[in-house]
């Protein structure tokens, strides 16, 4: 089995802040993705490019960091909210809803298509093609971090999560207090599913998503890529679901994850691809 010892923070700066793997997979996601938009923008490709695409993607950036807190808030941790509102500011102490960020995205897609004359549902296929990317880079962060681990296993690359029993990296009790644990069952091996959702969500998404958008079908009629990225997340997330330990599980086995993908992401999607239109 592997140990999880993995630092989050690449450096740190003064008390809670430092820079983190986390962070930098966000900006490496939003930084990867304005270049491939921009490059697409120049041959014709996109609606922007140059100053406009970088005034549309700091909507994005705002867009998606404002979703996904709230999001986790609201989907995830709302009792918490109610004891300490101040919590939804503390972002070091990690709490990002993908679902929410999607919402986030969305919205500040409508607002920038308004303010800058492009059409919607252009932009929008630009940016489910490249969302792959930041979508994979932040489940690799979410490994660092030892974060929104799977479910228990006994497959050989499981690996043990030593912050499920509170554990802290650099604790030099930890070796001894990891054996004791694990003894006594209050730890156990895990299915690394932050690695299954990198794959799924970044690389699998990516390689379909950017396959679909040079074939005539989706090149064609806006809105199709769109749709084709909601049902293809919404599928893949079920689906990786089923390895996660689950945050919040409804109707016996249906976790969050899975239910705000079936009511909110694959009904969308199948709009927008039937009436793409």
């Amino acid at each position: 089995m592997y140990i999880h010892d993995l630092n989050p923070v690449l450096l740190p700066i003064w008390g809670p802040l430092a820079i983190r793997w986390y962070g930098l997979a966000y900006v490496g996601g939003f930084v990867g993705a304005y270049f491939i938009l921009n490059r697409w923008g120049k041959r014709g490709n996109y609606p922007l490019s140059g100053e406009a695409l970088q005034n549309f993607m700091i909507a994005i950036v705002v867009g998606v960091m404002l979703g996904g807190r709230i999001g986790f808030t609201f989907f995830y941790d709302f009792p918490q909210f109610l004891r300490d509102p101040v919590s939804i500011f503390r972002l070091w102490e990690g709490g990002m809803s993908s679902h929410g960020g999607m919402i986030g995205m969305t919205l500040a897609t409508l607002y920038m298509s308004l303010k800058l004359k492009a059409p919607l549902l252009q932009l929008t296929d630009g940016l489910a093609a490249v969302a792959p990317l930041g979508l994979g880079l932040g489940r690799l962060a979410n490994f660092v971090n030892g974060e929104l681990w799977g479910r228990v296993t006994n497959v050989p690359w499981a690996v043990v999560f030593p912050q499920e029993a509170g554990i802290q990296r650099g604790d030099p009790d930890a070796p001894a207090l990891i054996e004791a644990y694990l003894a006594q069952g209050y730890l156990h091996p895990r299915h690394p599913s932050q690695l299954y959702q990198a794959a799924l969500e970044g690389v699998f998404l990516l390689t379909v998503l950017l396959l679909a958008r040079r074939t005539r079908w989706a090149a064609a009629v806006p809105g199709r890529i769109s749709g084709l990225f909601l049902i293809l997340y919404a599928i893949v997330r079920v689906i990786a679901e089923r390895f996660r330990e689950p945050e919040i599980v409804h109707l016996g086995w249906l976790t969050q994850g899975q239910l705000l993908s079936l009511l909110i992401l694959l009904p969308v999607g199948v709009v927008l691809v039937k009436r793409a239109k």
